[in-house]
């Protein structure tokens, strides 16, 4: 009897262990399983350990919840001006209702396809090229505003959406390269004429500070020389002032100033001078000098007496 109860025993054993199993569950971190019963929605198994009922109960779907990143294809875009842009664009979006992600709308991922084409030709069709082409960080606001507003009730938020490129027509292209390539010699051209400007005040700056220094250079020789000049007529009106002192000092006689004047007529007489003013002392002088002459002369030549 025990023989035929232990294979028994084992397959209880066995089944217990299977129900066992089949009722935990142990749901991963950023996780949450949508558990059914029955068909019908149940709950939501967020992380860690977890039980359900094995036989009316299971695992619908498993819903992450990490930021999710989709690079959608590039979308065809007619501008307000007609021109037709190639633009990709890459949703940033993360699941914040299990519940409305599983069953708010079948295949969510198109739908926010779907969804961004169309916004995204509603936002550019009411703008020119230039202005898609300088305004990326509006469209990525207004886009992200309204596709966050419309994937709400699908329990997803959009934290952000980027433009990843703009690429316009092969004619409009052309025509941006052509206006940037002047653009650019334009800035070139202006830099090339503010270095010449600024060369040119350089090199005049630089003769005004030459003449400046010439005219400083000359004006100080010119003030050495008269300084020079100054002390030695000083230096002849002192030694003149002492010459008239030891004159006075020594008391000359009548005979040596005239003496002395004679000296200064002979000076004066030097064959420079075409008109000569001679003062009466002079011609005083030059009489007594004549008879002295006289006499000396007649000294001479008187005979001799026996």
């Amino acid at each position: 009897m025990g023989f035929v109860l232990l294979p028994l025993i084992i397959i209880i054993i066995t089944i217990a262990l299977i129900i066992v199993f089949k009722a935990i569950k142990i749901v991963p971190e950023s996780r949450v399983y949508i558990i059914e019963k029955l068909g019908k929605y149940d709950q939501s198994l967020e992380s860690g350990l977890n039980f359900i009922n094995p036989f009316f109960d299971k695992v619908s779907r498993v819903v992450s919840l990490k930021e999710q990143v989709v690079d959608f294809p590039p979308q065809p875009v007619i501008t307000k001006d007609n021109a037709t842009m190639q633009i990709d664009t890459i949703i940033y979006f993360q699941i914040t209702d299990p519940k409305l992600y599983t069953y708010g709308i079948e295949r969510p991922i198109s739908a926010i396809e779907n969804l961004t084409a169309t916004t995204l030709r509603n936002i550019i069709g009411d703008m020119t090229v230039d202005q898609t082409l300088t305004s990326r960080d509006v469209i990525n606001t207004n886009m992200r505003v309204e596709l966050d507003e419309a994937t709400d009730p699908w329990g997803i938020k959009v934290n952000r959406v980027e433009l990843k490129s703009i690429i316009p027509p092969a004619d409009i292209r052309s025509a941006m390269e052509k206006e940037m390539k002047a653009e650019r010699e334009k800035r070139a051209n202006i830099l090339e004429a503010q270095a010449r400007r600024e060369s040119a005040i350089l090199v005049a700056e630089g003769e005004k500070q030459a003449a400046i220094l010439r005219a400083e250079a000359k004006k100080e020789q010119q003030i050495k020389e008269a300084e020079g000049e100054a002390e030695a007529i000083l230096s002849i009106q002192k030694a003149k002032a002492e010459a008239l002192r030891l004159l006075r000092e020594s008391d000359p006689t009548a005979e040596v100033l005239a003496l002395k004047g004679m000296e200064t007529f002979e000076k004066v007489a030097d064959g420079k001078s075409t008109k000569i003013i001679i003062p009466s002392n002079m011609q005083n002088l030059a009489s007594m000098v004549t008879a002295f002459a006289e006499l000396n002369e007649k000294q001479v030549n008187k005979p001799e007496t026996k």
